[in-house]
């Protein structure tokens, strides 16, 4: 089965590391996609599995902003995050978490390696080191990242999550290609 050029290998995305479009209001620092990030992947033969946003399918483009006033980011990350902990925000997230882990183990049941899963540290929806929550950035997961390492862990499933920064380029593609590396090994 799958007798043809696949490379076999996949990483998994958080949607705003291929659509930056899709990035809370002052948040996108690339015109569409990390370019870097995903060219490492395509250089390498990987393909791309890219998540929903959860945010964007809860609460829009434009996250329902008060347009009357100018809150600062952190603030909207704030709210944002009270607002993802809503019975139908947390509907959203655990639909698409079921979503990427059957992906997932579909893939591995087939042969193929997920390389691992890319998130965005400082989100509170997709951070991986870091998340955000009343006015800070704590240590964990964001809420969908969290509700995938769970349902990963309840099979007894493994897979690298790491978290990046589009803003921080040469951390980010460092980080993509120390996933490349390991996968290889």
């Amino acid at each position: 089965m799958f007798d043809d050029r696949r490379g076999r290998k996949v990483a998994v995305l958080v949607h705003c590391i291929l659509n930056q479009n899709a990035k809370l209001d002052r948040c996108a620092h690339c015109a569409g996609a990390v370019r870097e990030v995903v060219e490492v992947l395509l250089e390498n033969g990987i393909g791309i599995l890219q998540m929903e946003c959860p945010e964007m399918l809860h609460l829009g483009l434009d996250r329902q902003t008060d347009k009357t006033t100018n809150p600062s980011v952190e603030a909207e990350d704030t709210r944002i995050a009270h607002r993802m902990e809503e019975p139908p925000a947390q509907r959203i997230v655990e639909r698409i978490a079921q979503s990427v882990v059957q992906q997932i183990a579909d893939y591995q049941a087939h042969g193929f390696a997920v390389i691992g899963m890319l998130g965005i540290n400082g989100s509170p929806s997709c951070g991986v080191e870091t998340t955000w929550r009343d006015d800070g950035e704590p240590e964990g997961y964001g809420q969908l990242v969290a509700a995938i390492a769970r349902r990963l862990d309840e099979r007894g499933m493994h897979i690298r999550l790491r978290g990046i920064r589009s803003k921080e380029v040469g951390h980010a593609v460092d980080t993509v290609r120390a996933l490349v590396r390991d996968a290889a090994a």
